[in-house]
């Protein structure tokens, strides 16, 4: 048996920052098929393993424990697998740039998909979106990282905190070319820790795998389109 199974569906999106930290750790873990992720999103809460609205959901099959919700699962692969510094100023941080993450996926989306993109409203979101670039960019400055070194809290080696943001912006960007340049001109620490984790081999087979696997898919569904219609009017 794998060591996880994970519930979400067959795009990066939220899926991808767990799949990263779970490939970083070499983990095993499987990948449930939509009918499974289906049922077990309609069931009934009171008889679901964990109570929640959609995935992601993560099974850890060695402590029997079910999680929802991306920074939740996030929180606990990091903690568990040692990747989340012991300080408690570092350990807030960590939970703060997830939790950026996971609202830069929601703005992404227009609410996850409540709302399409028109040319107008991304006109007007561009400057909001290089914000949430900055706001990357400034917090890794703080603890020292440069274009060419360094990890987003000052740590020695890669944690859950440089998994989520790199996996964030490397595979939007990636997903979405037109917005590469914009990461590298606004965040330039921040597309160089892009592309150092995206060099390691665990994370150069898992973005092998996804992208033979869901091609290039980001989102997924309407809003995708839209998002794509907006860029290339841009």
């Amino acid at each position: 048996m794998s060591d996880y199974t994970l519930y979400y569906w067959p795009i990066p999106f939220r899926g991808q920052p767990i799949r990263s930290v779970l490939a970083h750790v070499g983990a095993s873990w499987q990948e449930a098929d939509f009918e499974a992720i289906d049922a077990l999103k309609s069931g009934p809460p009171a008889e679901q393993p964990i109570p929640h609205m959609a995935p992601p959901v993560l099974v850890d099959h060695g402590a029997d424990i079910t999680l929802a919700q991306m920074p939740a699962i996030l929180t606990y692969l990091g903690g568990k697998h040692g990747l989340v510094p012991d300080a408690s100023e570092k350990r807030a941080m960590t939970d703060k740039i997830i939790a950026d993450s996971n609202d830069v996926l929601y703005e992404m989306t227009l609410y996850n998909g409540a709302q399409m993109w028109t040319d107008k409203k991304w006109k007007a979101f561009e400057p909001r979106l290089e914000r949430w670039m900055t706001i990357y960019e400034a917090t890794g400055r703080r603890f020292g990282i440069e274009t060419d070194r360094g990890f987003m809290l000052g740590t020695e080696t890669a944690g859950v905190a440089d998994l989520t943001a790199a996996v964030l912006w490397d595979t939007m960007t990636r997903k979405l070319p037109s917005l590469r340049p914009v990461l590298e001109r606004t965040a330039p620490c921040i597309a160089g820790l892009c592309a150092r984790i995206a060099a390691m081999p665990q994370q150069q087979d898992l973005v092998a795998q996804s992208d033979a696997e869901y091609g290039d898919l980001w989102c997924a569904g309407q809003i995708e389109a839209s998002l794509r219609g907006v860029l290339e009017d841009s």
